[in-house]
């Protein structure tokens, strides 16, 4: 680790006094932990591994594995994320007992949006915004993979949501910040540090929230964090919130066990610091705050789907589709469990499954300026007279899995489909369009010829690396 700033040095020694700071700096010497977040809804059972006691899906692992080389993580049974900020899921258990349509403003790459997609209360609808387009291109990669139908990545700026006022039940603010909490891992946050990088940071988070206050419904959660550790990015900047906009702060449990810091500057509004010498991972912080009831405030309203339907067929479009619209709706909403849950759009990019509760908003988010990178399902692509599985479909909870041949493969031949390589199927696998599993786990689609299989795995998702482990233990 390179050697850490004297002006961060004396800022910890203010604020944790001068035997807490060095053991802080003495921990950031040490081996980072591994942790990985299971998703719920595919892969079970897991109990051997070291739980994270402050989130019920985290587990330890011993050593950290070559993760690009197991088939589970592509195919979205967990994430590898910081252990810490796992945190938000007590928050989000304690505060949300149900359905609410959530933002998570900074979310790429996507460790706590796929954590909200697993701990909300289903029905829920969840946005998933990233304003760096190749950022939000690996968040879309993320929700994907992760398979859950209710949610939506868009690539904007915060103020591009200012005409969605009131429409947020809940707003998670995971805001960029100078990264104090990432020095054990992280050379560059270290090299980058600076006191004016600090104050910079600080303006930007508050430029942040205040764009976004308007979207929150009144009564709605703010969930507030950062990774690093300075009063100026964490308590000042929720004494802010707190004195700009009337917010409440509202406190967390705990679990026992956890040994994690409170307010550090003796203010009494309850907030959480992780830092490496007293918890089992990385630096965080966070806060959650209410914004203030309003009798009679009008919520957000969206027109009707069926508004945005009269309207295309009064557009002229020329482009045709080679195949009749209902030609390709019976043959593609068999491959998704409850068909007549979803809104379907067929266009000539493909056809998209997308949750009622939903629709709207998306209709209206592509009308108003909003650029949505994946929503819903996206459950096939048309190329000449036929609809082909999109990989989407595989990664879905909503796949419907009897619509298709299965072929259970092997280690080495999942890693040579996860390369987009040919796979060698049996001979008396089934022609046509087959679902490979591993595990059996859906892993993606081929179509099997005879001869070969074409491998339909998404060019830009590849394992790059020709390297194959003499030996892995997958999760």
């Amino acid at each position: 680790m390179k050697e850490l700033a004297s002006e961060f040095i004396s800022q910890m020694d203010s604020l944790l006094g001068k035997d807490a700071c060095q053991q802080l700096v003495n921990a950031m010497q040490a081996e980072q932990p591994v942790s990985i977040r299971l998703n719920p809804l595919k892969m079970k059972g897991e109990d051997m591994l070291e739980r994270v006691l402050w989130c019920e899906e985290g587990r330890y692992l011993k050593e950290r594995p070559q993760f690009t080389f197991d088939p589970l993580l592509h195919a979205g049974c967990y994430y590898v994320q910081e252990a810490s900020s796992m945190f938000v899921s007590q928050a989000i258990r304690q505060y949300v007992d149900k359905p609410v349509f959530a933002l998570d403003l900074c979310a790429a790459p996507g460790g706590k949006s796929t954590l909200l997609r697993s701990v909300l209360p289903e029905g829920s609808m969840l946005v998933c915004n990233e304003i760096m387009r190749n950022r939000a291109q690996i968040l879309a990669e993320n929700l994907v993979k992760w398979g859950h139908p209710d949610m939506m990545v868009t690539n904007n700026a915060s103020e591009d949501f200012a005409d969605c006022t009131n429409c947020f039940d809940l707003i998670l603010a995971d805001v960029p910040c100078s990264g104090e909490g990432m020095f054990r891992k992280d050379d560059e946050a270290i090299a980058c540090w600076s006191l004016d990088n600090v104050q910079m940071c600080a303006e930007r988070q508050r430029h942040l929230i205040y764009n976004i206050w308007s979207a929150l419904k009144p009564g709605g959660l703010l969930i507030y964090s950062t990774c690093t550790y300075n009063a100026e990015e964490d308590e000042h900047n929720v004494s802010w919130i707190m004195q700009e906009f009337g917010a409440s702060v509202l406190p967390v449990v705990v679990p026992e066990g956890c040994d994690v810091l409170g307010n550090l500057i003796g203010d009494d509004f309850p907030v959480y610091h992780f830092m490496q010498h007293r918890v089992k991972g990385e630096g965080f912080f966070m806060a959650v705050l209410r914004k203030p009831e309003e009798p009679g405030f009008r919520p957000f309203r969206l027109p009707d789907v069926s508004a945005f339907e009269k309207n295309k067929k009064k557009k002229k479009d020329k482009r045709q589709l080679s195949l009749p619209i209902k030609d390709i709706l019976r043959e593609v909403q068999r491959w998704v469990i409850h068909p007549e849950y979803y809104f379907w759009q067929v266009s000539e990019e493909g056809v998209r499954a997308l949750p009622l509760s939903l629709a709207s908003f998306y209709l209206w988010g592509k009308a108003n300026g909003l650029k949505i990178q994946e929503a819903g399902v996206q459950v096939a692509v048309l190329k000449g007279t036929e609809p082909i599985p999109a990989h989407p479909l595989a990664m879905s909870t909503q796949l419907n899995t009897v619509a298709f041949a299965c072929q259970e493969v092997s280690y080495t031949q999942a890693i040579a489909y996860l390369r987009k390589e040919s796979v060698v199927l049996p001979p008396d696998a089934p022609k046509g369009y087959v679902l490979l599993t591993y595990r059996k786990l859906p892993i993606g689609f081929v179509k099997n010829l005879g001869n070969r299989a074409n491998n339909l795995y998404p060019q830009e998702w590849r394992i790059r690396s020709s390297y194959i482990p003499e030996k892995f233990d997958v999760i």
